[in-house]
């Protein structure tokens, strides 16, 4: 008995979905619709949900603005927070292809975006410091280690790799972090050479670990471990203050 060959039609049928994923997303329309908690990045086309984007507005006199805070008015021109997504979208003239209009991108964008994310990130941890949740300095650190009181840890980018390991080493399962460095973290504690925070759990950590991870896609050294954004609440996140889309 001959074997049957396959037709045409069911050898291609596995094919589709693998395609699908090499095939780069169209440009959304600016007109598409922003409904929900979710947006689609410009250049690339993934959709997550804006807590962990980027968002540029077209301002007054259609400048390119990074509005971190998804506070200012207009039409959100949504990115992946990353350097080289952000300079890709200039190179390619994606902000004006979205937004159909003629806009001005100033020099250093890609730089712009790292010092306000470094801001917020700094502000959060401030927040945290104040409400008494983030502690700093290796001894202290160590003992919210060993009382169960560090839902995160902070390492500085320009410390020390084996103090780093050392404190990693005996805080299993607790989620780290090396994006900020010591000059930033010493200008929120106040102190001289901060290289070691610990931040407990609740909801200022939660908005601390997003605004971590926006600001490591523009630092190239920076180092995220056990990063957990499932319990993140992206619209406690500035209080109550109304966004825009």
């Amino acid at each position: 008995m001959a074997t049957k060959t396959p037709s045409r039609r069911s050898r291609s049928s596995a094919t589709p979905a693998a395609a699908k994923l090499a095939t780069p997303h169209a440009t959304p329309p600016v007109d598409a619709p922003e409904t929900g908690p979710q947006r689609r990045c410009i250049v690339t086309g993934e959709i997550h949900d804006r807590a962990r984007l980027l968002r540029c507005v077209v301002g007054p006199e259609g400048t390119i603005v990074p509005d971190v805070a998804a506070r200012l008015p207009g039409r959100g021109l949504w990115l992946l927070p990353r350097r080289d997504i952000v300079e890709r979208a200039v190179a390619k003239r994606l902000f004006a292809r979205v937004a159909r209009q003629p806009v001005v991108t100033a020099p250093g964008l890609a730089d712009r975006c790292e010092a306000l994310l470094g801001r917020r990130c700094c502000d959060a941890l401030g927040l945290a410091r104040r409400a008494g949740l983030a502690v700093a300095g290796y001894e202290r650190v160590g003992e919210a280690v060993r009382r169960g009181n560090a839902a995160l840890l902070l390492f500085a980018l320009d410390g020390a790799e084996a103090g780093r390991r050392r404190m990693a080493s005996g805080a299993r399962g607790v989620a780290t972090a090396s994006v900020l460095d010591a000059a930033e973290l010493s200008g929120v504690f106040g102190r001289e050479r901060v290289t070691f925070v610990a931040v407990g759990p609740g909801p200022l950590c939660s908005r601390l670990r997003i605004e971590l991870a926006r600001l490591a896609g523009f630092r190239p050294a920076a180092m995220l471990d056990g990063m957990n954004f499932a319990t993140a609440e992206p619209s406690r996140q500035d209080y109550g203050t109304r966004t825009h889309e």
